[in-house]
């Protein structure tokens, strides 16, 4: 087929083969024309035709091409509605289709096809390949914009790089962009050297920075945790006549108080009032927390009063920040006072609020007041709060207060708080209040709160600390009788409590049981039985049990080693203990300073100074830091008194003895 024009009008010649089979290329998206026949070849073969030319491309008042939306929507839906399992490639397809326009992509409709693609690493694609559809085609400053506009929202790792690519790309090109890429750039980078970068471009490009400008680089400073930046720009702002919204001045404040760039936040605060920029309650909470955390409480309560009075109404921050601030510089009097009209304002405070006044009475030494903060927020005493008070309480050590909140909460809600029994329950066992901890393991199902083995563990653990084995043994047959069922951990919390209070009958009787049981004895199990088995003189029958435990896969920890090398210490077999110390470092179970220390004293006992010295070699070449218990061991060797007198420690593994003082 052959084109010529002719005037006003496109002709076109068509000359058909001569023979009969005729072998056809199919293509995809022909133009269409609608042609009139003027003349035909005698033998048919040929004609030409009039083909009326398509009008120009319409343009605004400005003269640009405006964008041929048809032709926009049927780029994108090629790109987009690319089926994932295709074989073909949309882009192969894409350039058929643009070799057989008559007009070439302009930017402008580049533009529009990018801001259709949701897809970053697709726009970037498609951006990459436009200037091969025509060696006419230049991207301009506004496909860059929206290139980078894309990639600003990629979550890509390597963005970074990529947008500075990109710019340098625009730099080769000699493509100068716009403020509006500028402000794109600014919001994406947060580092100092790519935000200087981007100053950089103003001056290149010769463009002038606007209010938004300013604005964007502002809070990229702030992202960066650069006030002094932040307030530079913001001082170059004002100067050139632009003001920020309340929201940006909150930023920029909040950040200067963080700093503790107390004359600059005290100006920025200034301005806002004089800039017809009337402070928030954000505004008037970050100025009380700065003025309380640089220890002036007078003024953060000024602050707060001033805030009431210009109409803003304090919020739960609000009040926690004030109250804070006053806690924090021992005003607790007036702490409290706040707190009130906090309540009278029926503001919710909340387990912050609590927390900080609770840390000022402790502090001030007047925990008694507890009781007036209680009654002043007695309706939104929730079981929520009195939990949290009560476990704050426990694990401060103040168990009478705790007990006698846990009382109120019992007395005025029909349900507890499983959280604030459990803390009600260790602060008793922690005081050695076990007869207390049995009462209310009995009486808590009263309050809808089912018991677990954990809450029987707790109060196990307590009597076989204080040796009260007629209590555990009574607690234990109820436990077996009422539920819950016993676990691995009550079995060896009992073993250890039987061991220290020497019963070792009841002990091994209980570890015959555990084996018959649904569980089944671990390491910790054996270190308790052996330790009981050891210590109370039946030194055969724990070798034997640690010859069992190995039989049945289980390795001998730290713990075992230095309780069967304590045992046979005891009995002044050293070569025994010396031996298991052998086993140990070659089963590749690395001592720590506690194994260390019990040889050592084994072997200081018996006289053999020179092993003792080596061993303490053995033990610094190992990377081990000696303790108070070492040194007084190297003491007692350096002046050759051997003491029998030993005092010894309890273990918080198995909560029996392992490793002697002295």
């Amino acid at each position: 087929m052959r084109r010529y024009y002719h005037g006003g009008h496109r002709h076109l010649n068509f000359n058909f083969p001569t023979t009969g089979n005729v072998t056809s290329t199919r293509r995809f998206y022909a133009t269409k024309y609608t042609a009139k026949i003027t003349s035909t070849s005698p033998t048919g073969r040929s004609l030409s035709a009039e083909v009326t030319p398509a009008p120009p491309l319409p343009t605004d008042v400005r003269g640009y091409s405006l964008p041929r939306r048809d032709l926009v929507c049927h780029v994108t839906r090629m790109l987009l509605n690319q089926s994932p399992s295709a074989t073909s490639d949309p882009f192969s397809d894409l350039s058929n289709f643009f070799t057989s326009l008559t007009v070439s992509l302009t930017p402008s409709e580049a533009s529009e096809i990018l801001k259709s693609l949701n897809n970053p690493r697709l726009a970037l694609r498609f951006f990459q390949f436009c200037p091969s559809i025509s060696p006419n085609f230049r991207h301009d400053s506004y496909t860059y914009s929206r290139l980078l506009l894309i990639l600003s929202k990629y979550t890509s790792p390597n963005r970074f790089e990529l947008v500075r690519s990109i710019v340098a790309e625009m730099d080769r090109s000699g493509v100068r962009g716009t403020i509006s890429t500028v402000n794109i750039l600014i919001g994406l980078f947060g580092h100092t050297e790519d935000l200087e970068m981007c100053l950089g471009l103003v001056k290149k490009w010769e463009l002038k920075m606007n209010s938004y400008t300013y604005k964007c680089l502002l809070q990229a400073y702030l992202r960066s945790y650069d006030s002094s930046r932040a307030f530079q720009t913001y001082r170059e702002m004002r100067r050139c006549g632009y003001k920020l919204d309340i929201f940006a001045y909150n930023m920029l404040l909040n950040s200067l108080a963080k700093d503790e760039k107390v004359e600059q936040a005290y100006k920025i605060f200034e301005d806002m009032k004089k800039k017809h920029c009337e402070p928030d309650d954000f505004t008037y909470t970050i100025m009380i927390k700065m003025t309380g955390k640089i220890g002036k409480p007078d003024e953060s309560l000024a602050l707060f009063q001033e805030m009431i009075t210009k109409g803003c109404t304090p919020n739960l921050i609000a009040y926690n920040t004030i109250i804070q601030a006053l806690s924090r510089n021992k005003m607790v009097g007036k702490a409290i006072f706040v707190f009130s009209k906090m309540v009278e304002k029926n503001c919710r405070p909340n387990e912050f609020t609590y927390s900080v006044i609770l840390d000022a009475l402790v502090v001030e030494g007047q925990l008694g007041r507890l009781d007036e903060i209680v009654e002043v927020s007695n309706k939104f005493m929730t079981k929520g709060i009195y939990a949290y008070l009560v476990r704050t309480l426990s694990k401060l050590g103040h168990a009478n207060e705790a007990h006698r909140l846990f009382c109120n909460m019992w007395s005025f809600h029909d349900r507890g708080d499983r959280e604030a029994y459990m803390s009600m329950l260790e602060s008793l066992c922690s005081a050695g209040k076990t007869a207390e901890a049995i009462d209310l393991l009995d009486k808590i199902h009263e309050k809808g709160i089912s018991t677990d083995a954990i809450m029987y563990n707790t109060v196990f653990s307590a009597l076989g600390k204080s040796k009260q084995i007629s209590h555990l043994q009574e607690l234990y047959e109820k436990m077996k009788r009422d539920g819950p069922s016993p676990d691995i951990f009550t079995y060896n919390i009992l073993i250890s409590s039987y061991g220290r209070a020497g019963k070792v009958d009841e002990a091994v009787k209980l570890f015959e049981e555990l084996e018959n049981s649904n569980y089944k004895p671990d390491i910790i199990t054996y270190n308790s039985l052996i330790n009981c088995l050891g210590k109370n003189g039946d030194l055969d029958e724990a070798h034997m049990r640690f010859k069992e435990m190995q039989e049945k896969g289980f390795s001998p920890d730290v713990v075992t080693y230095s309780t069967l090398i304590e045992c046979f210490g005891k009995t002044d077999k050293v070569e025994m203990a010396c031996r298991l110390f052998d086993e140990m470092l070659a089963e590749g179970c690395y001592p720590n300073i506690v194994t260390y220390n019990i040889l050592l004293d084994c072997l200081e006992r018996c006289g053999r100074t020179s092993e003792a010295v080596d061993l303490y070699a053995k033990l610094k070449q190992q990377g081990l830091t000696p303790d108070s218990i070492t040194y007084a061991v190297l003491d007692r060797l350096q002046s050759g008194s051997h003491r029998k007198l030993r005092v010894r420690r309890q273990s918080p593994i198995t909560g029996w003895v392992v490793s002697p003082l002295r």
